[in-house]
């Protein structure tokens, strides 16, 4: 009878893609699912499909000063049922990531685990998890494979039938983790996170990792907006936080035990009730005087970027601030969401560069590719943009299932949405009909307004 603590897999699986770039992305749901593993006695692995620093890959990609970089990239074919419902696109597809023999040996070297976690990231890559798991099968044809994620979450009929996973999990891991591990292993966990306080649950498993780049890093669940185009809402319906002494803890931890520098926030919403939530935190990275950098790929919300707020940003050390700002129409009668007024933007703009930013260090993104857009009104709102001095950042629309959005980008497509994910993918443009208009997008890819 095996008395050895089970020994529990989890892998972050390939992306398939036309583009894809290390823009501080990592799989923290499922190294959080870890280190709560890992707080049980557990025996954990990791395998990481992306990473960048693998032994074995002797040309390793530019490591940029903010840890981002290129993946590995060999291109591959799309598979032949997908190739039949698409229109020749002309675009290269890739596997990004590490070579499959690579893994394969990576995964014969490991001792047998008793439980396989994959996770899955954007819906469209859902190839790159199929690939995944279908090498884990081959090596251990006979361990169960969980497979849960964003693309498990929001496609999760698809997932059931063609990820080859033997059980698909929707919604915050957590939740349901005690449960899979009691049923596949037969151990009771007896540490279990409050779902209702994020400060019980322990730091994610970073640790893992070959090597530490950057850290993400995460303040809150959820988000108080609902925007016809994002998912947040659905994912995660309530908004919850952690204290700003938790996570000042953890920033210490990763900077000051692991060497880490950089940080990107991967909050929906970090500014909001701010004086409660992100000004302690702040105040107490100046306090420490650590170098450390912070980066909010997932944008800032502009109304609250009081010059209170941009002056400690600037004192606690961000370098890159994008900031949510979708168009310059700011009229009330647009068809979309309208959470800034325009002198809230130039206002916000204002106060970053009154703090001390640099033009370069700001950018605001535009959302380009939406059903029936008038991409003129892109061009006019990144001509504002640039007048401000900051960078305009467009952010093309990807069409996400349960959200408001869906039904109408299933409409206006020139693909059938409903057929596969990877036709949700916004390197397609898949809501953009004409000719005329993908050319347009091209000329405002390369700033020609």
């Amino acid at each position: 009878m095996k008395t050895d603590p089970p020994h529990i897999l989890c892998v972050n699986p390939w992306i398939h893609d036309f583009a894809a770039f290390d823009f501080w992305a990592k799989p923290l749901g499922l190294l959080s699912i870890a280190a709560i593993l890992r707080e049980n006695g557990l025996e954990v692995s990791f395998l990481d499909c992306l990473d960048r620093f693998h032994p074995k890959e002797e040309r390793p990609g530019k490591i940029l000063w903010d840890g981002r970089g290129p993946f590995r990239k060999t291109p591959i074919s799309l598979p032949d049922d997908i190739k039949s419902l698409m229109p020749e696109i002309g675009q290269p597809f890739s596997r990004y990531g590490i070579d499959p023999e690579w893994f394969y040996q990576d995964l014969k070297n490991l001792p047998r685990p008793d439980l396989i976690f994959v996770t899955s990231l954007m819906t469209y890559w859902a190839t790159g998890v199929r690939e995944t798991i279908e090498i884990i099968k081959k090596v251990f044809p006979d361990v169960p494979i969980i497979l849960g994620g964003i693309y498990a979450g929001l496609c999760r009929d698809h997932a059931i039938t063609h990820s080859l996973a033997d059980r698909v999990i929707t919604g915050p891991g957590e939740s349901c983790l005690p449960s899979l591990v009691k049923e596949f292993t037969g151990v009771d966990l007896k540490h279990i996170p409050d779902p209702d306080d994020l400060d019980t649950f322990p730091f994610p498993a970073l640790d893992l990792q070959r090597h530490l780049a950057y850290a993400p890093i995460l303040t809150s669940r959820g988000c108080p907006f609902s925007c016809e185009y994002c998912a947040s809402s659905f994912l995660e319906p309530t908004l919850r936080r952690r204290s700003p002494g938790n996570v000042f803890k953890e920033i210490q931890h990763w900077h000051l035990g692991h060497g880490v520098k950089n940080f990107a926030f991967y909050d929906d919403a970090l500014l909001v009730s701010a004086k409660s939530h992100a000004f302690p935190l702040f105040e107490k990275i100046i306090a420490s005087k650590m170098t450390v950098n912070f980066h909010t790929p997932n944008a800032i919300h502009i109304r609250e970027i009081t010059p209170e707020a941009a002056d400690l940003m600037f004192r606690a050390g961000f370098k890159s601030i994008r900031l949510g700002l979708e168009t310059t129409n700011f009229s009330t009668a647009r068809n979309h969401d309208n959470k800034v007024r325009e002198n809230e933007f130039f206002r916000a703009v204002e106060n970053l560069k009154s703090a001390g930013f640099e033009s370069e260090q700001l950018g605001a993104y535009l959302l380009c590719g939406l059903p029936n857009q008038d991409l003129e009104e892109v061009a006019a709102s990144m001509a504002v943009v640039k007048k401000t001095g900051i960078l305009p950042v467009l952010a093309y629309y990807t069409p996400i299932p349960h959200t408001p959005m869906w039904e109408d980008a299933v409409k206006n497509a020139r693909f059938d949405l409903t057929k596969h994910p990877v036709f949700t993918n916004n390197t397609l443009f898949p809501c953009v009909k004409s000719d005329a208009d993908l050319n347009r997008i091209s000329q405002l890819k390369n700033m020609k307004i």
